[in-house]
């Protein structure tokens, strides 16, 4: 009879298993699946083994273009979102010959200051600007380069410049006032850098049938002797025909010397001999009593603040100006003292509707003598304020002056020309000799001015646009004790007035108008033709 196997315990593998391995026995398939495993392995070993390697993946000039923008969209974006740190390690100039080193590290001096990418790139478009405005270069080309290897966050700035191929330039022109039927024709020729400094020698005329001409030489000098300040320069000689208005030719000769010269300071001194004459001999009395010699010497301090968008057609920004003078700088008995004081505020507020824009401003003068005596003593002539004439105050920052729909000092006080007499002492029968506009001692003018677009698209295209205006303005004299009778509300009352309507079109540097307008303290309509330049600035 046989006998029971007896149960004896395998011995220890070893490999122990582990619990994924008793479960797998248990459900009796785990031997067969380690044998199954094994060979899928073996099959893909030989089959990697057969495979051929792949090729490396070819970069097509495609794929190298799309890779280098996809990183510029990176740095555009990351410079738009956030700071990157950067210091200028040194300023590097090329391509100066003839120009001084000096001069371009000082308009580059502020990019040392810059300690972000973003500061740099901005401050490089101010240098870049500031050097084309030394109208010595040709172009200006600034490069940010990568700083030394153990200096890491840092960079250098190449800034290179190419200098004029011609020191000499010229300018001519002919401008016309269609108000007051007169033009003029304006030249300039310009030496430039002749001396390696940026400066400018320069020769100006202007000459006007029947009403100005000039002729004048200076220097401008951008960083004299290393200085922050420029230096300008110029000798004069003016000629000025006021025969028709206030019977008197001016003629004047001098020098002026810009002391102080920057974006919204300027300091200048005069130094000027002037004659005034009447040819006609039909001058009025008080105007003959300015004829002959003065000399002027006087200091003049302007400071300008211009914020608008545009100088054409603002829509929204400020803009103000005030300019002080004393004149009498000089012991000479000659010489004209008096003091003159002019404010001019701009604003533009944007309406939101066509690019519509209300555009208002307000301008004052005064002129006052001084010395012994000054009570009884009357201003000098030509530096009184003078009202009138159709040029458009919006675009220009020049004190009291233009009132629409009266002639060219057309306004303030008046007094009637002399009469000649025949050889008998009759009067003779001729027509009325007119008056003489005297001009005032306190002026202040105001405009309101609404533009808007047209809604064709022609026109918007090409900025022609409508505008809807009103001005006003009035002169009062103030010299030999008038300001004992001066009434501010009297002063007011006698404004006068004017509206009207028309379309401008800005043609650069110009702004054309055309316009109806009505007089209202004198009830006269008319249709004016009106420009106004925006002229750039030689410093």
């Amino acid at each position: 009879m046989a006998k029971p196997d007896e149960f004896k315990p395998d011995p220890p593998s070893e490999n122990p298993k582990t619990e994924a391995d008793d479960t797998d026995d248990e459900n009796g398939d785990g031997g067969y699946e380690e044998e199954v495993e094994d060979t899928e392995e073996d099959e893909l070993d030989e089959e990697e083994e057969d495979e051929p390697e792949p090729e490396p993946r070819v970069r097509t000039p495609q794929s190298a273009v799309r890779m280098q923008r996809a990183k510029l969209e990176g740095l555009f974006q990351r410079l738009q979102t956030q700071s990157v740190p950067l210091r200028v390690h040194d300023v590097l100039i090329k391509g100066n010959t003839k120009t001084k080193d000096y001069l371009i590290e000082s308009e580059a001096a502020l990019l040392k200051n810059c300690t972000t990418m973003q500061e740099i790139l901005e401050v490089s478009r101010a240098v870049n600007f500031r050097l084309q405005a030394l109208e010595v270069f040709d172009s200006v080309k600034i490069t940010l380069d990568s700083g030394p290897p153990e200096l890491p966050g840092t960079s250098n700035v190449i800034v290179e410049v190419q200098e004029a191929k011609s020191p000499l330039s010229g300018e001519i022109g002919a401008y016309t006032k269609a108000e007051a039927r007169s033009s003029t024709v304006e030249g300039t020729l310009k030496f430039k850098n002749i001396f390696g400094h940026g400066d400018l020698w320069d020769g100006s005329f202007a000459y006007g049938w029947d009403h100005i001409s000039e002729l004048s030489a200076g220097v401008h000098f951008p960083r004299f002797r290393g200085s922050s300040f420029p230096l300008d320069v110029r000798a004069f000689l003016l000629s000025q025909d006021w025969l028709q208005f206030s019977s008197f030719k001016e003629r004047s000769m001098g020098l002026s010397v810009a002391l102080l010269s920057s974006r919204n300071h300027d300091l200048v001194y005069n130094l000027g001999w002037r004659t005034l004459t009447d040819p006609s001999q039909l001058a009025s009395r008080s105007v003959r009593r300015q004829l002959g010699h003065s000399l002027l010497s006087s200091l003049k301090y302007t400071c300008k603040v211009d914020r608008r968008n545009s100088t054409l057609r603002p829509v929204r920004g400020y803009a103000f100006a005030a300019t002080s003078q004393i004149a009498g700088l000089a012991p000479d008995s000659r010489c004209s003292r008096f003091l003159r004081q002019e404010v001019d505020l701009r604003y533009a507020i944007p309406l939101g509707i066509l690019n519509s824009a209300l555009n208002f401003g307000i301008s004052g003068g005064i002129v006052f003598p001084w010395g012994a005596g000054f009570k009884n003593m009357p201003s000098p002539l030509p530096d009184r304020f003078f009202l009138g004439g159709n040029s458009s105050p919006i675009s220009s920052l020049g004190g009291p002056t233009t009132v629409w729909g009266y002639r060219t000092r057309g306004l303030g006080p008046t007094e009637s020309r002399r009469q000649l007499k025949s050889n008998d002492g009759d009067t003779e029968d001729a027509a009325d000799p007119g008056v003489d506009f005297l001009g005032g001692d306190l002026a202040v003018t105001a405009f309101a001015d609404l533009s808007l677009d047209f809604p064709l698209k022609w026109f918007r295209d090409r900025g022609i646009h409508g505008h809807i205006f009103a001005s006003a303005g009035n002169l009062e004299r103030l010299t030999q004790n008038a300001y004992k009778d001066f009434s501010l509300q009297k002063f007011v009352s006698s404004f006068r007035t004017s509206v009207g309507a028309g379309i401008v079109v800005p043609i650069q540097p110009f702004r054309l108008e055309v316009s109806a307008l009505n007089s209202i303290s004198r009830g006269v309509g008319k249709v004016i033709l009106t420009s106004s330049a925006v002229r750039k600035s030689s410093k």
